[in-house]
């Protein structure tokens, strides 16, 4: 019985979580929030200390992919000043990068990216107080062993795609 049990929860466990999944605040409404932006700063969050190994050799190293969105975001003709430009910038708007991720079982680790973008806002009910707020946001959840991380860097991927092509819908680039 104890077999069985291990054996219901080995096969359940990579069906439940082997699909990744996508969620989003990518309406119409959140994309109107990035009209206008002439530019945006990156910031990537370090890389949790559990799998740092692991991630490395998948290329998930925190100032890589750091690297990485700011030059697909410069082909893609959005710019990304440096920091001391975007402390000047109007709105101060910034591309927050989080890969989260929780060890379920040896060697297999949850994980959540989530993309979100930033900036100062004023509160309707009183315009004196200003404050960083997500505008916008998309992130995916799905699990990984050690060894195949790479879909880790590959959901990277699809959500900087997924935030270029939100930003080109409202500033006029298709």
């Amino acid at each position: 019985m104890k077999y069985r049990n291990r054996l219901f929860i080995a096969i359940l466990i990579p069906v439940i979580f082997c699909s990744t999944q996508l969620h989003a605040e990518d309406s119409d409404i959140s994309r109107r929030t990035l009209t206008g932006l002439n530019s945006i700063y990156v910031l990537v969050e370090n890389i949790q200390p559990n799998i740092q190994k692991f991630a490395a050799d998948a290329g998930l190293i925190t100032t890589q992919i750091q690297k990485d969105i700011e030059n697909h975001l410069n082909i893609a003709g959005i710019r990304t000043p440096s920091r001391n430009e975007w402390l000047k910038a109007p709105g101060r708007p910034v591309l927050y990068i989080n890969i989260n991720t929780h060890e379920t079982e040896k060697y297999w680790y949850a994980y959540d990216i989530k993309f979100e973008l930033r900036q100062i806002v004023r509160l309707e009910i009183n315009p004196k107080v200003k404050t960083l707020a997500d505008t916008w946001s998309i992130n995916i959840t799905g699990v990984a062993n050690i060894g195949n991380f790479n879909v880790i860097k590959k959901d990277t991927d699809v959500l900087l795609q997924r935030f270029i092509q939100a930003y080109r819908s409202v500033n006029g680039h298709k």
